[in-house]
């Protein structure tokens, strides 16, 4: 099977032949139809988490999918061959920028009915980003207010549509081109992140949550725009010494996640509010959960662009570029390569 490997730290993306893994009992082999890429696979690669989770490289790149199951293991109970499954297999397994990926079938679920196989392997990493960071740190409830950051991305433009689902006032910032593609998606105050002050235009309206993708100044600037006590829930860091504890992290690399995140932690204290690292974990609950949601058509998957699996180089580089609307995706069917959407 074909596969893209990283070889060595800060090193480019090599496709590599490489023989068909087999499932253990608990595991899954799938036939890899279309795979997300996101920002995260660019920071595995260039070694920023390594002192977090270590790996032995080569390995496989990529964390999310979607695609047929091919064999399943001795315990598994609820996969079979021929399913059509979709699914998060985080930075320390990885592996689905390959035609055949085992997954761990703790990780994956059912693709919804509504969607394509391609659009179905967008939705891992932005809906359990949602799932995770509003509902199960956030506790986001009815007549809040969040911010949400890069709001025509892949993990934004759900992220909207989730949080209006439950019911709040949704502000979000884009660039200029995108104002009306936000507006689109449900949110109720865009703010052109080129042109306006983040602080001005949310005077009036105070925040209880703000989902950051950004980090940097961004997270800095979103910590002064909440009301007392609101949250602030990064996933682009700086790690948080909470996060530090549940991977289990040694206690030299804990010491240095605390001090990477002191100063924006004795901030949020001196503001009277909270900073929380969020770096998501698979979940078969939740995504089964998301995929009712997207068959009730409460959410559906934004797609920018879906490259041939050949071309996943090219999807990362055009990722980190950004500007794009919603997901980049690759696929090893040709039929379901597309342009920009």
């Amino acid at each position: 099977m074909k596969a893209f490997v990283l070889e060595k730290y800060g090193s480019p993306l090599r496709d590599v032949e490489m023989p068909i893994p087999a499932p253990e009992a608990h595991e899954v082999l799938v036939r890899m139809v279309g795979s997300g890429v996101n920002p995260a696979d660019d920071r595995f690669r260039s070694g920023e988490f390594k002192a977090i989770f270590p790996t032995r490289l080569p390995k496989v790149m990529g964390g999310e999918f979607a695609g047929e199951v091919i064999e399943a293991g001795a315990a598994v109970t609820d996969m079979a061959v021929g399913d059509h499954v979709y699914g998060y297999v985080d930075l320390t397994t990885t592996g689905t920028f390959s035609e055949f990926v085992v997954v761990d079938a703790a990780a994956m679920a059912p693709v919804p009915e509504s969607v394509s196989f391609v659009e179905a392997a967008g939705l891992p990493v932005a809906a359990l980003t949602t799932w995770q960071g509003l509902v199960e740190m956030g506790k986001v409830a009815k007549g809040q207010t969040v911010l949400i950051h890069g709001g025509t991305g892949g993990v934004g433009s759900f992220a909207i549509q989730f949080a209006k689902h439950l019911g709040c006032t949704v502000a979000t910032t884009v660039s200029t081109a995108n104002i009306e593609a936000a507006h689109q998606l449900g949110a109720d105050i865009v703010i052109d992140y080129r042109r306006d002050d983040l602080a001005q235009r949310l005077a009036d309206t105070p925040v209880d949550l703000v989902l950051d993708s950004q980090g940097g100044a961004t997270l800095q600037a979103s910590l002064g725009v909440l009301r007392p006590g609101g949250t602030v829930i990064g996933i682009s860091g700086p790690p948080d010494p909470a996060f530090a504890r549940r991977v289990g992290v040694n206690p030299i690399i804990r010491l240095v996640i605390r001090a990477l995140s002191a100063r924006t932690r004795r901030r949020a204290r001196a503001l009277g509010v909270n900073y929380r690292f969020l770096f998501i974990r698979p979940d078969s609950a939740a995504l089964r959960r998301i995929a009712r949601l997207v068959d009730d058509q409460v959410l559906r998957p934004i797609t920018d662009r879906v490259l041939p699996f050949d071309q996943t180089p090219q999807a990362l580089a055009d990722v980190l570029a950004g500007g794009t609307r919603g997901k980049v995706l690759v696929t090893t069917d040709p039929k379901s390569v597309t342009s920009r959407g």
